[in-house]
């Protein structure tokens, strides 16, 4: 027997709809805040964030975002092309070819997040929240690009130096560099948090820490001013490192992301939460994957086998409600049931050459 997220009655919408309670519930509220918090379990969506639960007024606040922090990111950027080419200082060069390349991240994720729009099809069954995903693997793609720009730069500086000029603008453009950095930042996790996009959330920290290389181009400027011109490349090569581990965490995390990787403790609570609903005798057979910033989760429960049909369909909808609001992220679960039997394993045996080891 199947209970499927696809076949449950009038209290739990369909995927992609607004999922609501009556907040009359006594379930615990106390999220673990933070990234961390964000990534396992989502904005709060028991119906005090509407722009967490309402997925079209989520989309509409991320893309505002998206367009806003490009809009700020560009101009900063801009703003420093035009000191780079009076100064020539390859270190602010470096941080501005990095602040393109954050700015440009909003595109790739801005149509994720216009795609995501889109009804889930029949050849699309699971919906389009792997696009979020695709742009990540882009959004990677960009910055290990742009240390690569870096490392040219520098290395040229070594070998070509030319006098850096306008000290004090340069230093102007790295201070601009960082506030643009910072406001962005704030803006994208605010946001993120606010709709519950990790992937939102996790922008705005990249933003955060571009703007900290950004103050490395300041220390650049003084090592100038006290008579090291090599400090401007040096300080490139830095940044340039800096952004490389900025793209080799991010290659991890997408890389996990598109494996199917979930957090063991995700997995624990989703375990723990089904079996301490009535009826249930065990959960076994967890699997949980995230979709965009959404997750899709499957599970096998046992329960009694002299139960009537109704009665087990109850107790499995029963953990689908509970795993929704322990999983505020949580689009669609599926809860296989598995009744217990005087011999147990039989009503398996049909199909169990088609299972795969695990």
């Amino acid at each position: 027997m199947s209970d499927s997220a696809r076949s449950h009655g009038p209290a739990h919408p369909a995927p992609n709809q607004l999922h609501q309670h009556d907040d009359t519930h006594d379930h615990p509220h106390d999220h673990p805040g933070g990234l961390s918090g964000i990534l396992r379990h989502g904005a709060h969506s028991h119906g005090h964030h509407a722009a967490a639960l309402d997925p079209a007024l989520a989309t509409e606040r991320g893309i505002w975002a998206l367009k806003v922090s490009l809009a700020g990111l560009l101009l900063t950027a801009f703003f420093q092309v035009g000191v780079v080419v009076s100064s020539g200082s390859v270190a602010l060069l470096a941080d501005t070819i990095h602040n393109f390349s954050d700015a440009l991240t909003a595109i790739p994720l801005w149509l994720a997040f216009t795609l995501s729009r889109r009804a889930r099809d029949r050849r699309y069954t699971y919906g389009y929240g792997r696009a979020e995903d695709l742009a990540g693997a882009a959004i990677v793609a960009l910055i290990f690009l742009s240390a690569l720009e870096v490392f040219y730069q520098s290395f040229q500086k070594i070998v070509q130096p030319t006098p850096i000029s306008n000290l004090g603008w340069v230093a102007a453009a790295a201070v601009i560099g960082f506030a643009g950095n910072e406001l962005v930042a704030i803006l994208r996790m605010r946001v993120g948090r606010d709709i519950g996009s990790a992937a939102l959330v996790a922008d705005g920290l990249h933003s955060q820490v571009d703007g900290f290389t950004s103050l490395g181009v300041l220390a650049g400027v003084v090592g100038v001013w006290l008579g090291f011109p090599l400090a401007d490349p040096l300080v490139g090569f830095g940044i340039g490192a800096a952004i490389l581990l900025i793209a080799w965490g991010a290659a991890r995390d997408m890389g996990r992301r598109l494996m199917d990787a979930t957090d063991p403790q995700v997995t624990a609570l989703v375990e723990q939460t089904a079996a301490a609903v009535p009826g249930v005798l065990a959960v076994h057979d967890v699997r949980v994957r995230w979709l965009g910033h959404r997750q899709h989760a499957e599970l096998h429960i046992t329960v009694d086998g002299q139960l009537p049909t109704t009665d087990s369909h109850r107790i499995g909808e029963a953990v689908r409600h509970e795993l929704f609001h322990a999983l505020p992220a949580l689009q669609e679960v599926t809860v296989h049931i598995d009744p217990v039997e005087d011999r147990p394993g039989d009503e398996h045996l049909l199909t169990a050459h088609h299972r795969a080891s695990d």
